[in-house]
């Protein structure tokens, strides 16, 4: 009888060990940090989020591997966090903060124009990373007002190709006002509209920019805060 209890509890214990090993917590997400190496359902979620920002362009499979690793780091150096590529506290704020207000400010907007709005903004996060070259207007380099052409345009807005001109078009709308989809306008190198790039919501926005490349940066940081110049509706 002794030896079939013992035979027993090897067995069932051999079982938690090989049920447990791969599972890292079982907790809301954000209550615990991810890093490399780990594998749980709270990692599903975290490339389900980076990937519907345009960080991520892989299946979402729960496992942090290095492909994960390098778009925390991305997300991390676009959000200007400590690039370390694990994800913690402000990591799992910023990642929350950008997903959760955007759905917000997209909600209240009609489905035709949300819809519009929802395919510029993904258009315009597939090309994350692209190099910045003046005067470039393709995906093998973007300038400011040449990235904003493309992505608009290829979901059916026709803009003119400087920022300038750009500026002169569509409706004005307040900072106050701004949601997702709306160009964002700063005066940079020169007087008047010299900058350009696509509120996200949250106070993010995409565009080209000539140390980066396509990123997302935030209105709030000093350097685009003090250079802001106004903000357009082209829908």
């Amino acid at each position: 009888m002794n030896k079939k209890i013992m035979l027993y509890t090897t067995a069932l214990t051999i079982m938690l060990t090989l049920c447990l090993g791969g599972v890292s917590v079982y907790a809301d997400f954000g209550d615990s940090t991810l890093k490399y190496g780990m594998r749980s359902s709270d990692v599903t979620t975290l490339q389900t989020k980076l990937k519907s920002q345009g960080y991520f362009n892989s299946t979402a499979t729960g496992y942090f591997g290095s492909l994960t690793k390098s778009s925390v780091v991305k997300f991390q150096k676009a959000k200007g966090l400590s690039a370390d590529g694990i994800v913690g506290k402000a990591t799992f704020a910023a990642l929350g903060k950008t997903t959760a207000k955007a759905a917000t400010t997209l909600s209240t907007r009609g489905t035709a124009a949300s819809s519009q709005i929802n395919s510029i903004i993904a258009t315009a996060k597939k090309y994350m990373g692209v190099k910045y070259v003046w005067g470039g207007e393709s995906p093998s380099g973007f300038d400011c007002s040449g990235f904003m052409q493309y992505v608009f345009g290829k979901n059916g807005v026709s803009l003119p190709r400087t920022a300038a001109l750009q500026f002169q078009k569509g409706t004005s709308i307040t900072k106050a006002n701004l949601k997702a989809g709306d160009m964002v306008f700063f005066s940079t190198y020169k007087a008047g509209a010299s900058h350009v790039g696509i509120y996200l919501g949250s106070g993010d926005f995409i565009h080209a920019s000539s140390s980066n490349g396509v990123t997302i940066s935030e209105l709030s940081s000093t350097y685009y805060a003090q250079r802001y110049l106004g903000a357009k509706r082209m829908y």
